[in-house]
């Protein structure tokens, strides 16, 4: 039986529920999915600015916890960690493996970058308008499949450092290595899909997420335990947390991450294939213990889809408290001030008094009187300099607007924008690269 456990479902995710898998979780591996699509295109920047960065922040940290377990448990690591630059990654973990005196051989696979090979005259998904409309374009990256992480994990690295591989095919690629699964062996590649999809958002599978308290309580959540699977050779799989832990896994919260990002459920493309999960079946096996069985698959697609990131603007927020009597009516008079103020220089300023109904702006109970409401402003400008035209005339008020405002704060931050396109399967190469410390 293969173990795997779900150390991170996103790059700032907590620490401490990886490090607890490690040392009690007698893993075989240990998956840590922190990559999102704005997050690599970030990444990328930090890259063009320093050819040694562009890994995720919070590497060296998760690191220096994990790498003196990894020396004594023996399990392995896989991460798409490296973002924008997984051999800096490597070299880097290689660097901290030396301080803390622990061998250690890692590999990092590259080829996800395909900037250099997009047709800029093609379509992108969301609105049909030309790639080259969303210029300047900072970063275009391929989602990789499992295939492209084997030869990493034939290497016999203990670590394997990525950049942009599809969530479900960080946990896909170590049951097709473990158990030899051939490619076209659609219903066992289908199943370890669910499952990776499953085990990919960690605590969001342990009802982190799922939390709603008198509707869908979920006990310690301020000690969430992140799930691991067991997996047989037919991709029949156990998904649990560890005894102690907090969180639950129930049917409930299994079917809520079954159908997370789904948009069609008996269609769901991945690079390795297009599973189908209308035949998947869920069994609660025991307190916390969720049996997962029966999806089914379709060949992989000839087509791989491609993020890209560009630069959209900066965006100017300011933000200003008014308390007491008519604290209302007074941040709405601060608002309509800065709109007019700005309205011949930016478009689409958006207001919002935050406290009084902002997130959906209407009301769903009877009308609600806050003893004081933050006004908020903010829009994105094409210039950064523009942008802080915003702060500019919120701060203004405190003598030239209505009476009482305090706690002004401001800034400018550089936006940038996520489409997506397709390129063809081949149009992509992967390569390893492997850096290794010897004691």
């Amino acid at each position: 039986m293969l173990r795997i456990g779900s150390g991170a479902g996103f790059s700032g995710d907590r620490i401490e529920p990886a490090v607890l898998l490690a040392e009690r979780g007698e893993l075989d591996y240990l998956v840590l999915e922190c990559l999102a699509e704005r997050t690599i295109a970030l990444a990328q920047k930090r890259k063009l600015h320093n050819p040694e960065e562009g890994y995720d922040p919070l590497l060296e940290r998760r690191f220096r916890r994990l790498l003196p377990i990894l020396g004594e448990k023996r399990f392995r690591i896989v991460t798409n960690m490296g973002a924008a630059n997984p051999v800096a990654a490597a070299e880097r973990i290689v660097q901290i493996a030396e301080e803390l005196r622990c061998p250690v051989k890692v590999a990092a696979v590259t080829g996800d970058e395909v900037t250099d090979r997009i047709d800029l005259e093609q379509e992108v998904l969301e609105s049909g308008c030309p790639i080259r409309s969303y210029a300047p374009i900072i970063s275009a990256n391929a989602y990789l499949g499992a295939d492209a992480l084997l030869p990493a994990l034939e290497s016999g690295a203990d670590i394997i450092v990525t950049g942009r591989v599809a969530d479900p095919s960080l946990f896909l690629a170590p049951m097709m290595h473990h158990y030899q699964w051939r490619q076209d062996d659609l219903e066992r590649v289908a199943q370890g899909t669910v499952v990776g999809h499953l085990l990919e958002c960690a605590g969001q599978l342990t009802g982190g997420y799922f939390a709603d308290p008198g509707v869908k309580d979920v006990p310690q959540l301020a000690d969430l335990g992140f799930p691991y699977a067991d997996i047989d050779q037919a991709g029949r799989a156990t998904i649990s947390k560890l005894e102690g832990t907090g969180g639950v896994i129930t049917l409930a919260t299994a079917k809520e991450q079954l159908l997370y990002e789904v948009t069609d459920p008996m269609a769901y493309h991945t690079p390795d294939v297009i599973a189908d999960f209308s035949t998947v079946q869920l069994r609660q096996v025991a307190p916390n213990r969720i049996e997962v069985f029966g999806a089914r698959g379709s060949a992989r697609p000839s087509m791989l889809k491609v993020s890209i990131g560009y630069q959209a603007g900066f965006l100017g927020e300011a933000e200003i408290s008014y308390a007491g009597g008519n604290a209302s009516g007074r941040a709405e008079l601060a608002g309509e001030i800065v709109r007019q103020r700005l309205q011949q220089e930016i478009e689409a300023i958006r207001i919002d008094c935050i406290g009084s109904t902002s997130t959906h702006r209407k009301s769903f109970t009877p009308e609600v009187v806050p003893y004081e409401v933050r006004m908020r402003a903010a829009a994105i400008a094409p210039t950064a300099e523009l942008a802080a035209r915003i702060g500019e005339e919120v701060e203004a008020l405190y003598t030239n607007g209505p009476a009482g405002g305090g706690g002004v704060r401001k800034s400018v931050n550089e936006v940038i924008g996520i489409v997506s396109t397709m390129i063809p399967r081949q149009n992509t190469a992967t390569r390893l690269t492997i850096r290794e410390l010897s004691i």
